[in-house]
């Protein structure tokens, strides 16, 4: 893999404050990383104009809003994010296939597969734990959940999923080479754990089969995020075949 398309697969979580952040950090990191993702809190901070700011500096969009809802609500909700022209949105997988369904249908329905987003499913956070799952009343155990969820969110016509690196593999198997694999929970060699719970090295979420890697503090705590997105691109480009 090269350099450059390595840099594609890389997706900078834009953990920021306001507009006049997003625009240093999307001219600090044009050209190096593929995408930005803008988040709850800057999309509540903001709203579209994070959107837009982005793609004034002429970077895509993760939209990460991770809804849920009843069906109509959340299918309106994707329709809108459609319409922003984000390249990526999701939804929670736990909102079960209707829900999903419905959002397919209404994104669909408005926009060619050559213009709309690509639809992905959130399904368990990477912050979470067996034991999180409990309190909640959840008795799998997260592979098991994440797998369920990735399953039902295809059968839902969901475009891929949002999962963290230890479940790729898994994913990949029962969902085939097309799916779409999100993955949160990625720290270079260089950077710290933080409060990622399953993680695992930028190469090794790629060669597991990650097609978009979502890295934030690695890069924007670094003393120089740009040789630190540099590293990264270098890190996965020389740890894939």
């Amino acid at each position: 893999m090269t350099v450059e398309e390595a840099r594609k697969k890389i997706i900078f979580a834009l953990d920021v404050h306001g507009l006049d952040d997003i625009d240093r950090w999307s001219d600090t990191l044009a050209g190096k990383v593929g995408m930005f993702k803008v988040g709850k809190e800057l999309f509540t901070s903001c709203g579209p104009a994070a959107v837009k700011a982005v793609q004034r500096h002429g970077g895509q969009v993760f939209l990460d809003l991770k809804y849920h809802d009843i069906p109509n609500t959340v299918a309106n909700a994707m329709l809108e994010a459609a319409r922003l022209g984000v390249q990526l949105a999701n939804l929670h997988a736990l909102g079960g296939a209707e829900m999903m369904e419905t959002a397919v249908t209404a994104v669909r329905k408005e926009f060619s597969d050559a213009e709309r987003p690509r639809l992905l499913a959130v399904t368990i956070l990477t912050s979470s734990t067996v034991h999180t799952l409990r309190q909640v009343g959840i008795e799998h155990s997260v592979q098991d959940m994440v797998l369920r969820l990735a399953q039902l969110a295809k059968a839902s016509g969901m475009d891929g999923v949002v999962a963290s690196p230890l479940e790729i593999g898994l994913i990949r198997e029962a969902c085939g080479p097309d799916f779409l694999i999100v993955t949160p929970g990625v720290r270079p060699s260089f950077a710290a754990v933080d409060d990622q719970k399953r993680i695992m090295t930028p190469s090794e979420a790629v060669s597991s089969g990650a097609d978009y890697l979502v890295i934030g503090r690695p890069i924007a705590k670094a003393a120089d995020p740009v040789q630190a997105a540099d590293s990264i691109a270098a890190e996965i480009a020389d740890g894939v075949v």
